[in-house]
C-alpha cells in the first residue's frame, strides 16, 4: 500500500500509542512527523484508563470497528462489575479522526439485545444519526451495520446507544469520538487528557449496576474507575494542558482543579470565540454535553483533580442512615452484644471510615480510600491528581511531589 503524507501523520497520531506503534513498526508519532517533513498537526488524546481505536484506510476512508458486548469491568482494585460497553471496556475506545476525514464505523452488536450508535454532536446525514426506529432498524443481536460520513466539523463528541439507552447507558455503553482541527490557529496543547463523567448504582455486595435507579447512585466515576483507581494526568512543568470532559449520566459535575485557572474552551456545539471564553476553577459538565478547558501547568505539585458535589467524590455508602452526628452512642454500645459486627460511628464525623478498616460486603469499595504521604486521603468517586513537575523523563507516576523547605502547612498549636 502506498502511503501519503497525510496517512502517516494522521496513523501516527490517531490510532493511539498501542495502534500507531503496531500499525509503523514502532514509528512514535513525532517521529512519523518528522519523517513526512512536518510538525504532527496534533497530539494525541491519552483516554486515562482508557485507549484509542486503531483504523484502516480502505479507498480513502478511515474504517474503525467497534463491537457492542457484555464486559467485565473494574472500578477499582477490589470490585468488578458486569457491565456492557464496546471492544471489552467501558467507556468504549476513544475514535479519533481529522475534520474532512470520510469514516465508516462497522459496528456488531454482540449484546443479548437490539442496539444502535448514536453521533452525539456530530453533523451527520439524517440516515446516520443512530436512532433506532426513527433512522434506521435496531441492529438485532449478531448483525454488523456500518455507519459512514465526512466529518463536517472539530470538537469533543460523544457515542452512545439510541436503543434502550436507559439500560444500555446506564451499564457503561458510551465513549468519546474526538475531532482534531484540519488547521487551528489555536496554540497546540501539550498534553491533551479526555475524562467521562458517569454514576452508577451497584448495591453493595451484589455485580451489576441497576438501570432503574434515577437519582441515588452510589458510585461516581471518570472514564469508569473510581478513586483510588483512576490514573492521574501527569505533565511537564509549562506545558499546555486540555482537558475534555463528557457527561452522559444523569447529573450534572462541577469539575473542580486545585493550584490552577482554566479557560473554558468550546462545548459539544464547538469551539468557543477567544474573547468569549471565561476562566474557571470547577467547570460544571451538564447532562448530555461536553465541555473542553485549557491551562498552563505552572504550578508544581500533586493537584487534586474531582467533581466537587461531595458525594460524587466517595465511594459506595447509604443515604438514608439517620444523622447521629454529636450523638452520644455510649450506650448503643451495648448493642455490640447481640450483635457482633455493629460498630457505632458518625459522632465526630465520618473520617474515621477511611481509617477503620472495616470490612464491607464483597466487591464492594470503602466509602473513602487513597494514602498519601501525609495520611490518609479520605477520598473516593471522581477523584484523581494532577502532578505537574519539573524535568519529566517520562510521562509514568512521578510518585509523590517533593516539597521544598519551608511551602507546608505546619502545626503551631
Amino acid at each position: 500500500m502506498k502511503m501519503t503524507r497525510r496517512d502517516l501523520l494522521s496513523a501516527a497520531a490517531l490510532s493511539g500509542a498501542a495502534g500507531a506503534l503496531a500499525w509503523m513498526g514502532r514509528t512514535p508519532p513525532a517521529r512519523a512527523a518528522a519523517l513526512a517533513g512536518e510538525p504532527a498537526p496534533h497530539v494525541p488524546v491519552e483516554t486515562l484508563n482508557g485507549t484509542s481505536l486503531p483504523w484502516t484506510w480502505e479507498d480513502g476512508v478511515k474504517v474503525f470497528r467497534l463491537t457492542a458486548e457484555p464486559v467485565e469491568h473494574e472500578f477499582a482494585p477490589g470490585m468488578k462489575a458486569h457491565c456492557w460497553g464496546y471492544n471489552g471496556r467501558t467507556p468504549g475506545p476513544t475514535l479519533e479522526a481529522v475534520e474532512g476525514d470520510r469514516v465508516r464505523i462497522l459496528v456488531t452488536n454482540r449484546l443479548p439485545e437490539p442496539t444502535t450508535i448514536h453521533w452525539h454532536g456530530l453533523l451527520v446525514p439524517n440516515g446516520m444519526d443512530g436512532v433506532g426506529g426513527l433512522t434506521q432498524p435496531h441492529i438485532a443481536p449478531g448483525e454488523t451495520y456500518a455507519y459512514e460520513f465526512t466529518l463536517r466539523q472539530h470538537g469533543t463528541f460523544m457515542y452512545h446507544p439510541h436503543s434502550d439507552e436507559m439500560v444500555q447507558m446506564a451499564l457503561g455503553m458510551m465513549g468519546f469520538f474526538i475531532v482534531h482541527p484540519q488547521a487551528s490557529p489555536e496554540p497546540p496543547a501539550d498534553r491533551d487528557f479526555a475524562f467521562f463523567l458517569m454514576e452508577w448504582a451497584v448495591e453493595p455486595g451484589t455485580f451489576t449496576p441497576n438501570p432503574n435507579v434515577m437519582t441515588d447512585f452510589n458510585l461516581f466515576t471518570l472514564n469508569s474507575r473510581a478513586y483510588p483507581g483512576t490514573a492521574p494526568m501527569v505533565v511537564r512543568k509549562g506545558q499546555r494542558v486540555r482537558i475534555r470532559l463528557a457527561n452522559l449520566s444523569m447529573d450534572s459535575h462541577p469539575l473542580h482543579i486545585h493550584g490552577h485557572n482554566y479557560w473554558v474552551t468550546a462545548t459539544d456545539a464547538g469551539p468557543i470565540p477567544p474573547g468569549a471564553r471565561w476562566p474557571e476553577t470547577s467547570v460544571s459538565v451538564p447532562v448530555g454535553t461536553t465541555r473542553t478547558v485549557e491551562f498552563t501547568a505552572d504550578n508544581p505539585g500533586d493537584w487534586a483533580f474531582h467533581c466537587h458535589k461531595a458525594h460524587h467524590t466517595m465511594n459506595a455508602m447509604r443515604h438514608d442512615l439517620p444523622n447521629l452526628i454529636g450523638v452520644d452512642q455510649g450506650a448503643v454500645r451495648n448493642l455490640q452484644r447481640l450483635l457482633p459486627g455493629y460498630m457505632p460511628m458518625g459522632k465526630d464525623g465520618m473520617a474515621e471510615m477511611a481509617e477503620m478498616g472495616m470490612p464491607g460486603p464483597a466487591n464492594t469499595l470503602p466509602m473513602m480510600a487513597g494514602e498519601g504521604p501525609f495520611g490518609p486521603i479520605q477520598m473516593g468517586g471522581m477523584f484523581t491528581l494532577l502532578k505537574v513537575r519539573e524535568n519529566l523523563e517520562s510521562y509514568a507516576d512521578p510518585g509523590w511531589y517533593a516539597h521544598p523547605p519551608g511551602t507546608v502547612a505546619r502545626k503551631v498549636g
